[in-house]
């Protein structure tokens, strides 16, 4: 591995087949995990469907992620997903294709052991010709989804810190702190397996999940401690389990991850939108440089004093998104009437500011973007969740929903810190100046 992480693509040697049982289905599933070249990336096909479609294990294909991790495009779903990532994860496997006889990968124990002793016999091989670079986080941010909280720091290898608390006398507060590579990886943290509260299962049932799950694959604990028999691969094999889980779905960035991620309360959910952030940021500059500063905005869209406000575009990916930014001061002429005492942002304002870099986002599917301008035609479900202040730092993250000729839909959310600060769905046209 050279020195920014950059290293060879990797596959796998030969081929692994296994039989098993769906932890949420509950149904008779097979997987067979083949070689792949160069550049496929982590595949998932359904040979048991009709076509056998093909699902890219990337965040763009993450169909659900309550108490499962689902890919799903049209009718074509997998689901549990994590436990498998996972350990392709650590041995850095990039290509490979995972062709399912069934909506799921087979549960085994519940836990990711057996796939790290399959993949080991499997053997790993070098894709000579190739490079894969990792995401390289250069200063430290927070992702909040729900309860979930993670903070993404910077760091020379790839590091996992995880802290769950439950109100159960079995599991209460545990936190666990482990490098992702493989001799520690499989040794500590695949051996754990899935966990559920026996009252939890006849509302699983009802949504057809934990249909497969069994007391051989999943620890389940009882009102006053573990159901009978139940024995500890760790005393904290909760939380290991849920690293499990984060590691296998931050493979969905679909490259290697140089960061320490500390996550409290991690979810599915949560997971999903660490993994969202950075994969965005495989489009950022090494250097954390932006890329359109002011000079660059100029040139794009005609908005200019008092009227200009975003600062920056941070991050972007054509036709998908845009990560756009703005400094607020005291300095800004609207805190003058409003209010001058008790200065706060005006919130029709903040939504401008993500609408202006919506329109960069926009401009960017058209050519000649100078002789264009964009006109935001309507917007929906507007929210203001807390004011904004002098000092504040905004983040406006613009996503594409729906692009028709020259309309689209966007969804915007707007953080401050982290939190957000204000919401919108925007429809906007692109006109001729």
């Amino acid at each position: 591995m050279s020195p920014n992480g950059e290293r060879q693509q990797r596959t796998l040697s030969s081929g692994i087949t296994l039989d098993g049982t769906g932890l949420h289905t509950g149904k008779a599933v097979r997987a067979t995990l083949r070689p792949a070249p160069v550049g496929t990336g982590v595949v998932f096909r359904r040979v048991d469907l009709q076509d056998q479609p093909l699902l890219a294990a990337t965040v763009d294909s993450v169909a659900g992620t309550s108490w499962e991790t689902v890919l799903g495009e049209g009718e074509a779903t997998v689901g549990t997903i994590e436990h498998l990532l996972a350990p392709l994860t650590v041995f850095g496997i990039d290509n490979v294709e995972i062709q399912l006889e069934g909506p799921e990968p087979p549960a085994l124990d519940g836990s990711g052991r057996e796939w790290c002793d399959l993949i080991l016999e499997a053997g790993i091989e070098d894709q000579a010709g190739s490079v894969i670079q990792p995401v390289t986080v250069s200063e430290p941010f927070v992702v909040r989804e729900g309860d979930s909280e993670y903070t993404i720091a910077p760091h020379d290898g790839y590091r996992v810190t995880a802290l769950i608390d439950f109100e159960h006398p079995a599991i209460g507060r545990q936190s666990v702190t482990v490098e992702v590579e493989p001799e520690t990886f499989c040794g500590e943290i695949a051996p754990a397996r899935t966990f559920g509260l026996e009252s939890w299962r006849e509302m699983l049932h009802a949504r057809g999940l934990a249909l497969g799950a069994t007391y051989e694959n999943t620890i389940v604990a009882t009102d006053d401690g573990l159901a009978a028999g139940t024995e500890l691969r760790f005393p904290d094999e909760f939380v290991r389990h849920k690293i499990l889980d984060l590691v296998g779905d931050l493979s969905l960035v679909g490259a290697p991850i140089q960061a320490h991620v500390i996550a409290e309360k991690p979810s599915h959910r949560g997971n999903v939108a660490v993994a969202r952030r950075l994969r965005s940021m495989r489009s950022r500059p090494a250097d954390g440089t932006p890329l359109l500063d002011i000079n660059r905005i100029l040139e794009y869209i005609p908005h200019r004093f008092p009227f200009l406000l975003i600062d920056r575009v941070l991050e972007f990916e054509g036709g998908k998104r845009i990560l756009g930014l703005k400094n607020v001061t005291i300095n800004e002429p609207f805190f003058q009437g409003h209010f001058p005492e008790h200065p706060i942002m005006p919130g029709v304002l903040i939504v401008e500011a993500m609408a202006q870099a919506g329109g960069l986002l926009l401009m960017n599917e058209f050519e000649d973007p100078q002789s264009k301008v964009v006109y935001f035609m309507s917007l929906d479900d507007v929210k203001f969740r807390r004011p904004v202040r002098p000092g504040d730092q905004l983040l406006f993250e613009l996503r594409m929903l729906q692009l028709r000729g020259r309309t689209c839909r966007m969804q915007g959310v707007t953080r401050v810190a982290g939190d957000v600060v204000a919401e919108a769905t925007m429809m906007a046209r692109v006109m001729d100046k």
